[in-house]
């Protein structure tokens, strides 16, 4: 089996995206907190936190302290 040499953070983050461009997570779904994103993916919570932050950087999600991070709409491509 061979491996795509890459960030593993960037891969979960392009899962997640792929999910929101579909429409599988609408505008407004919470994605899970950081364990539970971990666990449903295969990574150490801190890859999930690092994924996270890349969405928003993509501008697909806002964190909102306390609360989650919520799927936005997306750009535009």
């Amino acid at each position: 089996m061979t491996e795509e040499i890459g960030y593993v953070y960037l891969r979960v983050a392009d899962l997640v995206e792929a999910d929101i461009r579909s429409g599988k997570l609408p505008v407004g779904a919470r994605l899970p907190n950081e364990r539970d994103m971990g666990a449903q993916y295969g990574v150490a919570p801190g890859t999930a936190r690092r994924a996270a932050k890349e969405l928003r950087e993509r501008g697909l999600v806002v964190t909102l302290p306390n609360k989650g991070t919520f799927v936005v709409e997306p750009p535009k491509d």
